[in-house]
C-alpha cells in the first residue's frame, strides 16, 4: 500500500508536537474541517485550547510558510482582523520529526451572512485595509495566480493522468482550449496591478463573532489582482450581485482605490478556479481523506458537469463585464 502523507500523524503524535511547545494537554483532540492540511483542536490543562495546524508535506516551502506568517503578523499589527499564527521565542513554523506545523489561539464564531449588505460592506473594508498594505510589495516566494498554473497546468494534469472518460475527452479538450484562449485575450486586454492577496476569500474563510468578522487561514495567499479577494462574496442573480458590487466598492474604497477596470476580470478568474478546483481534487484523490468527502467526484456525471460549467464559463466571458448597482 503507498503511503499517504499524513499516515504517520497519530493523535499522539499530534500531542507530542504540541506539548514539544511547553503546553500540557488535557489528551482531548478534536479533528477540523480541512483537507489541504490537517487540523486539530488540542485541549490544554488550565488554558483556552489551541488550534493546530499541520502542514501538508510537498506543498510549501518553509520559505512560503514563513512569508505566509509574516504577512498574517504585519496585518495583524495593523488591526486588520484576522487570525495570525503564535509566536513562540520569535519563531511560528516548528518542527516535530517529519512535521511541520503552526499554532493558532482558538476563536469561535459561525459563517457570516454575504447576503446581508451591511456585513459585505464591513468585510470589504477589512479587505481594502488587507490590500492597502499588500500593494506594497509583492510576494518573494509565494506564487502568482495566472492563466498557466490555474488552467493551462490543470487542463495538462487532468488529460496527462485520464481523469477525463474517453467519452467526455472531445469535448472537455476543445471547451477547455477556448476557454484558455478567451482567458488569455481578456488578461492581454485588462492587464491590473499584482498585488499580495488573501488569495483564497470565500465565505468558509470568513467567521463571524458577536459583531466582528474575521479572516482566516492565508495558506493559500499569493500575489494577483485585488478583484479575486471580491468576487467571490458575490452571490445571487446578476441583479443581486450589481448590488453587492457597489456595497463591497463603497466599503472597500474607504481604504484602498480599486481600479475599475478589474472588474472585467471576473468571469475570467471564476472560469480559472473552476479548472483549478478540479486538477486540486485530482491531485489529491490518492489521499484517502478526499474520496472519503467528495464522493461525487470522479465520476462520469462529475465530468459531464464540468464540462457543461466549462460551456456556460465560455458563454459568460463573452458577456459585458459586472458593474456596480449605480452604473447600470
Amino acid at each position: 500500500m503507498t503511503a499517504q502523507p499524513y499516515d504517520s500523524l497519530t493523535p499522539d503524535t499530534v500531542i507530542d508536537a504540541v506539548e514539544s511547545l511547553g503546553y500540557l494537554s488535557d489528551l482531548r483532540i478534536f479533528p477540523l474541517n480541512s483537507y489541504e492540511n490537517r487540523v486539530y483542536q488540542i485541549g490544554i490543562e488550565n488554558a483556552d485550547p489551541l488550534i493546530a495546524k499541520f502542514y501538508r508535506p510537498g506543498r510549501w516551502r518553509d520559505e512560503e510558510i514563513q512569508e505566509e506568517h509574516s504577512f498574517s503578523l504585519a496585518l495583524h499589527e495593523l488591526d486588520v482582523p484576522l487570525i495570525p499564527p503564535m509566536q513562540i521565542e520569535n519563531e511560528t513554523l516548528f518542527r516535530f520529526k517529519e512535521h511541520r506545523f503552526a499554532l493558532y489561539p482558538r476563536r469561535g464564531g459561525h459563517a457570516p451572512e454575504l447576503d446581508n449588505l451591511d456585513t459585505l460592506f464591513n468585510l470589504a473594508q477589512h479587505l481594502g485595509r488587507l490590500h492597502q498594505y499588500g500593494k506594497a510589495r509583492v510576494f518573494e516566494h509565494r506564487p502568482t495566480i495566472d492563466i498557466q498554473s490555474f488552467a493551462i497546468d490543470s487542463r495538462s494534469f487532468l488529460l496527462e493522468n485520464n481523469f477525463i472518460p474517453n467519452t467526455l475527452l472531445p469535448a472537455y479538450e476543445s471547451v477547455t482550449q477556448h476557454v484558455i484562449e478567451k482567458l488569455q485575450a481578456i488578461f492581454k486586454a485588462w492587464p491590473a496591478e499584482t498585488i499580495r492577496l488573501h488569495g483564497d476569500c470565500h465565505p468558509g474563510n470568513i467567521i463571524q463573532r458577536d459583531e466582528n468578522l474575521y479572516l482566516v487561514d492565508l495558506d493559500d495567499c499569493r500575489n494577483g489582482p485585488a478583484i479575486q479577494d471580491l468576487w467571490m462574496l458575490l452571490s445571487g442573480d446578476r441583479f443581486q450581485r450589481s448590488e453587492q458590487l457597489e456595497c463591497i466598492l463603497e466599503g472597500y474604497e474607504e481604504f484602498c482605490e480599486f481600479n475599475m477596470r478589474e472588474l472585467h476580470l471576473i468571469e475570467a478568474l471564476r472560469s480559472m478556479r473552476l479548472m483549478h478546483y478540479a486538477a486540486w481534487l485530482a491531485r489529491r484523490w490518492q489521499d484517502p481523506a478526499f474520496p472519503q468527502a467528495f464522493p461525487w467526484f470522479n465520476t462520469e456525471r462529475y465530468w459531464s458537469e464540468h464540462v457543461l460549467e466549462l460551456r456556460e464559463q465560455l458563454a459568460a466571458l463573452e458577456e459585458e463585464s459586472l458593474k456596480p448597482a449605480n452604473w447600470v
